[in-house]
């Protein structure tokens, strides 16, 4: 036995690195992030912010003033607890180790966000996964509510909306679930830009909730920033996993800069919202593909069989990356997913899928 097999653990050699592709001189469309870039004045008027801030010392170690302007935008209630994390990822990390241990399970459901499983394998956690509904992606609830009995999770997530699908889960089903479980019930609402559904205001009402949000889809992915609020007494035992200064100098101005030109953002996640729409049109119109609704700022579509991986290559090679979600769960067969762009990225996706289908509908099946 070599070194790495003595003493790297097997739940993390058994698994892969998360990949990113690379989208050099690509349209990029894989990884749901805002198209839009700052406005010129607003750039100039951050640089010079950034401009005059000392990096010599660390940062506000609870980032006060950030959390503040989170609280009164995000609308999170006045008696909630707010801890901040470098992206989401981190605060997941957080969860599980403030509620992990030897015998202890995280539960999601799948298809869902890949980093709930990773890290549970990080974490030495046992990951449950509970498949959605083949047909329409809704929570199984009876598969759901055994599992749960059965299992007793220390944490269950559930993503609202849900990633890679796009869609919401029924309220009711959510509310349930809550009731029924005996440790933590995350709601990740990182889409919460692109919906009007939110269990934000309803923090308080369930004493095994909380929400976890992060600025990365409304346009600040560059700053990684994300942050769970709920019962004070439950942030309070979870911020002990934080690690000291964990939000930089930098992130700390920034995202407090944009969050002062809040209505920057809000128009143009309308404007995604919008494109959003006449996306899942056209690519309704187009035979050979099946799109599914989504609340969130991407469109799950489903390609007659066999045919995901070659229109994602071809996509590529004119340019234009998405996410090839062929192979990573059963329910996504022959399924892309595809970021809603600005208006000309839309337009050249359409286009290059318009070409790419006659050839895709007659290339022999494998």
């Amino acid at each position: 036995m070599n070194l790495i097999e003595q003493w790297i653990r097997p739940e993390v050699r058994a698994i892969n690195a998360y990949h990113v592709a690379d989208a050099s001189g690509l349209i990029k469309l894989d990884a749901m992030e805002n198209p839009y870039t700052w406005p010129e004045e607003l750039r100039e008027e951050w640089a010079r912010l950034i401009r005059g801030a000392d990096v010599n010392r660390y940062p506000d170690p609870h980032a006060r003033q950030l959390t503040q302007q989170l609280s009164s935008v995000m609308q999170i209630p006045a008696n909630a607890g707010v801890l901040l994390g470098n992206g989401s990822d981190e605060i997941i990390q957080m969860l599980a180790l403030a509620l992990g241990g030897e015998g202890r399970t995280l539960l999601s459901v799948e298809p869902g966000f890949v980093m709930y499983r990773m890290i549970a394998a990080f974490s030495g956690l046992n990951y449950v996964g509970v498949e959605l509904n083949a047909a329409d992606f809704s929570l199984d609830m009876e598969t759901l509510l055994e599992a749960i009995d059965e299992h007793q999770p220390a944490l269950l997530f559930l993503a609202y909306p849900n990633n890679p699908t796009g869609n919401l889960f029924a309220a009711s089903d959510v509310e349930r679930i809550i009731a029924a479980s005996p440790g933590l019930v995350i709601i990740d609402e990182a889409y919460a830009p692109f919906t009007d559904a939110s269990f934000m205001l309803r923090i308080g009402e369930f004493d095994n909730m909380v929400v976890m949000r992060t600025l990365s889809k409304m346009g600040l992915a560059g700053l990684r920033l994300g942050l769970l609020a709920g019962p004070e007494e439950w942030v309070r035992e979870i911020d002990k996993t934080r690690l000291p200064y964990n939000i930089n100098v930098l992130t700390q101005l920034s995202a407090s800069f944009a969050l002062s030109h809040i209505s920057v953002f809000e128009e143009q996640t309308a404007k995604i919202r919008e494109a959003r729409s006449q996306l899942f049109k056209e690519l309704q119109e187009i035979a050979g593909i099946t799109p599914f609704q989504s609340e969130a700022n991407f469109i799950l579509v489903r390609t007659a069989e066999g045919e995901a991986r070659p229109m994602f290559e071809g996509l590529k090679q004119h340019g234009v990356l998405i996410k090839n979600l062929h192979g990573s769960h059963p329910l996504l067969r022959d399924c892309l997913r595809i970021t809603v762009g600005t208006e000309a990225e839309n337009r050249a996706f359409v286009e290059v899928l318009k070409m790419l289908l006659p050839a895709a509908s007659s290339r022999p099946k494998t």
